[in-house]
């Protein structure tokens, strides 16, 4: 498979584009390429969760297929996929695997970041016209700490759950400006960070979502951006959503892809076990158990869909989401996440000893679960929507993950 090059994707449009929401013409030949590679991404299951990061044949698939191009604005010869078509693309390589699925979607997520909100003298470095992209990887959720000095600032902290970060070239994270408490992400090698390689967890093993130390690193201040801040540098109005809606967006569509792939495999499962003595699919529980974990999974598939087309028309006029419309977006990633959680928890149940044992139900069980976890969809999240949608915080207003009453 040849990496595309920038020349292949869409050209460096420059300003004129800013105003609207922007469509790829390259979604097709990108599913394209990810269904040539479904059948490596399967394979490489097992290999990636035992080595602890993706092996590297999938690495460089991954690379070639051109997926961490999704979000890179298109001016800067990016593909800038609309939330729609990002959903689809990251499902599908979630399906195939989570790991890898969750491992793409930060690459990608955060390289569009980069790419979106840096000024002109960082992305002509990191978005060269006739070289290698930059990839990113880190964490925005945890804070390190950052002392504004002459021309920038001096970084440092201790960070957890890059995922990707073995795969990436370059680091984005987050921490606070002392003396202002002002949140900034800042962009640097990740041959200045001290990685440390302790992912030593139950699942989304392959993810390599390691830590990282940096100690009093000057960073200048073009490589820096607000983490809250919704005006795009470059690109179209994709990158007016904010960092915390675009990190919404990926995760519903991570999970998208393996609630569908839980339900595919407990359905493999059920057509090999039927007809033989004593299995439980051929029990009526079992069939209206799964007919309603059927439709819970597509309900709350629905309601991502749902959800991100009409955001778009909402950022395709040139708008910013309401706090009304950062809740839904908000609630769909919650409502899709523990409902496959649900569901995941019921195929366990049902799958008997072959999900108890090494192999993919086992896998995607662990997967599911750890996924759960994640900041963006825990119990506060969702405890900060219902209070909106109650009515009980009428002048609240989303900063990042919290609801603040103004």
């Amino acid at each position: 498979m040849t990496p595309p090059s920038v020349t292949e994707a869409e050209p460096r449009t420059g300003r004129a584009s800013r105003s609207r929401l922007h469509r790829s013409a390259e979604f097709a030949a990108v599913q394209q390429r990810i269904a040539g590679m479904i059948p490596l991404l399967r394979e490489s299951g097992a290999a990636n969760d035992e080595a602890g990061r993706l092996v590297p044949a999938v690495e460089q698939a991954l690379a070639e297929s051109g997926v961490y191009r999704i979000v890179v604005p298109a001016e800067l010869g990016g593909y800038e996929f609309s939330p729609v078509q990002i959903i689809d693309t990251i499902a599908a390589l979630s399906h195939a695997d989570a790991s890898t699925g969750w491992a793409a979607m930060a690459l990608q997520m955060e390289s569009g970041f980069a790419g979106g909100w840096l000024g002109e003298a960082a992305v002509r470095r990191y978005f060269p016209a006739d070289g290698e992209f930059a990839t990113f990887a880190g964490q925005g959720g945890r804070f390190g700490s950052a002392v504004e000095v002459e021309g920038g600032y001096r970084l440092s902290g201790t960070w957890q759950f890059a995922s990707g970060l073995h795969q990436a070239s370059h680091i984005h994270t987050a921490a606070l400006v002392e003396g202002t408490g002002e949140p900034r992400v800042f962009h640097l090698p990740k041959s200045s960070a001290t990685l440390v390689d302790n992912w030593d967890v139950l699942g989304l093993r392959a993810t390599g979502s390691i830590d990282y130390v940096i100690d009093d690193l000057f960073v200048p201040a073009e490589h820096t951006f607000s983490l809250t801040t919704r005006e795009n540098v470059h690109g179209g109005t994709l990158y007016r959503l904010g960092l915390a809606n675009l990190a919404s967006l990926c995760h519903a569509a991570w999970a998208v892809g393996v609630g569908r792939r839980v339900l595919d495999e407990m359905k493999a499962y059920a057509l090999q076990r039927s007809g033989t003595p004593q299995a439980a699919v051929d029990t009526d529980q079992f069939h209206a158990g799964y007919a309603e974990a059927e439709a819970r999974f597509r309900a709350a598939r629905a309601l991502v869909y749902e959800t991100w087309a009409a955001n778009e028309a909402v950022i395709d006029r040139g708008e910013l989401l309401d706090v009304d419309q950062e809740t839904e977006t908000r609630l769909a990633l919650a409502h899709v996440t523990w409902a496959v959680e649900e569901v995941t928890t019921w195929v366990y149940r049902w799958a008997g000893t072959t999900a108890l044992r090494d192999g993919t139900l086992q896998r995607l069980y662990r997967d599911v679960h750890a996924g759960t976890q994640h900041i963006t969809s825990g119990p506060v999240v969702l405890q900060q929507c219902g209070r909106r949608l109650a009515g009980l915080a009428p002048d609240g207003q989303w900063v990042f993950l919290s609801l603040v009453d103004q």
